[in-house]
């Protein structure tokens, strides 16, 4: 076998279908996101405004955070100085811990480095502590959890996205004595569609199953101390564990499960994930400790996003562009090409400054190719502006239709 040979097949497969990947060199400034600077592969700059990432609320630069991270890098130094077990747990790792336990209203809190290793590490483990156990998974999850799902070596079922009747059936087949966990989310953030929560919690008491929950997309951003979409409902306290990140509206890093104390102590306890993995640096849980605390208080900040956001979609729906809208912050624009989805990319970067990347498959289906927008607090009107009318001439441009989806 020619290795060169196979790779070069490979990455021109990627080429043909249209969806091969760059990534674009930018350079965030402190106090003027989403402003950034652009570095071509040429060595020239260009600046631009980022509408496609995940800082939602902007928090990647407040003072508050900032603050606490350089107080607690010229407290501690760098790294952590091992895994969490072995040296790498310091009263930053607990006191953050402290704060996601209160922010969820459960007894415990574990972080892990991303929340991409906390969901492949606690659902592969689940079936350890409950021998025999059926994890039950939407069909949309986040790769994370069909990671976890798929190499725990354990049963488990798919249903059909957001089918709560097709999980009941799938529920009903199965045998009532065997343990069963139902692992599902509350925003998916490609389409930016809610998981039916209420619902599939009252599955859960019907047929004794835990319950697991990605909050990633939400905590932050819904609920009046920004818990997420199961505190602005009122559920918490029906969900057995629930996962989020520090990564994306707490603008720092790192991922994490809260739950009951004996869970957590379990999970601790057995997750190879956790256990062999060199904990975050102490500046980054002071981060993102600090970001947790704020945004438990600071609604303004939660609703001026979705306010741009609403004024987003609005502005776009009105050029009749298909906008994706399911009413959370996400702004998906179906293009269902993943050629003229990255050339609208290309053009919005080199011709107006607007950085969105493609979303392509294996991240979406084919023919569901969509360029995702994430409106944060500091876009200002000049911005949306800017946006809305670039997007109307490259869409001209393009000569693409302008019929609208159905939510």
């Amino acid at each position: 076998m020619t290795y060169d040979a196979a790779l070069d097949t490979a990455l021109q497969r990627l080429h043909d279908e249209g969806r091969y990947r760059t990534f674009i060199d930018i350079e965030r400034r402190r106090g003027h996101f989403p402003r950034a600077t652009w570095r071509r592969p040429d060595g020239t700059e260009k600046p631009i405004t980022v509408w496609c990432g995940n800082d939602y609320l902007g928090m990647g630069q407040h003072p508050v955070v900032l603050q606490a991270m350089h107080e607690a890098l010229d407290a501690t130094g760098a790294g952590s100085g091992g895994t969490r077990n072995i040296s790498g747990t310091t009263v930053f790792h607990k006191r953050l811990e402290a704060e996601l336990a209160d922010l969820h209203r459960k007894e415990a809190a574990l972080v892990f480095t991303s929340a991409y290793i906390a969901n492949d590490a606690t659902l592969s483990t689940l079936p350890k502590l409950f021998p025999g156990l059926i994890i039950y998974s939407d069909a949309l999850n986040h790769a994370s959890m069909i990671e976890g799902v798929r190499r725990n070596g354990g049963a488990k079922r798919i249903f059909r996205h957001n089918d709560v009747a097709h999980l009941r059936e799938l529920l009903e087949a199965d045998d009532p004595a065997a343990p069963k966990l139902i692992a599902f989310e509350s925003i998916y953030s490609m389409d930016g569609d809610f998981g039916p929560i209420e619902a599939i919690c009252d599955l859960a008491d019907e047929f004794n199953a835990l319950t697991y929950i990605d909050e990633v997309h939400a905590v932050g951003m819904y609920g009046p101390r920004g818990a997420g979409v199961a505190e602005r409902d009122g559920l918490m306290g029906r969900l057995d564990i629930i996962n989020g990140t520090l990564a994306k509206a707490y603008g720092v890093m790192g991922g994490y499960i809260a739950s009951s104390a004996k869970m957590v102590d379990a999970i601790r306890s057995y997750a190879p994930g956790f256990i062999f993995t060199t904990s975050l640096p102490p500046a980054v849980a002071a981060g993102a400790a600090a970001s947790v605390r704020h945004l438990k208080s600071d609604q303004a900040l939660r609703d001026r996003q979705h306010e741009h956001a609403r004024i987003l979609k609005m502005r776009l729906k009105g050029l009749g562009l298909p906008i994706i809208d399911h009413g959370s912050h996400i702004v998906p624009v179906h293009v269902g090409d993943p050629v003229h989805c990255k050339h609208i990319s290309d053009m919005l970067l080199e011709y107006h400054g607007i950085y969105v990347q493609p979303i392509n498959f294996p991240t979406v289906p084919r023919g569901t190719e969509r360029l995702r927008f994430t409106p944060s607090p500091v876009h200002d009107p000049k911005d949306i502006d800017a946006l809305v009318h670039a997007m109307d001439m490259l869409w001209s441009h393009c000569a693409l239709n302008r019929a609208e989806l159905s939510a």
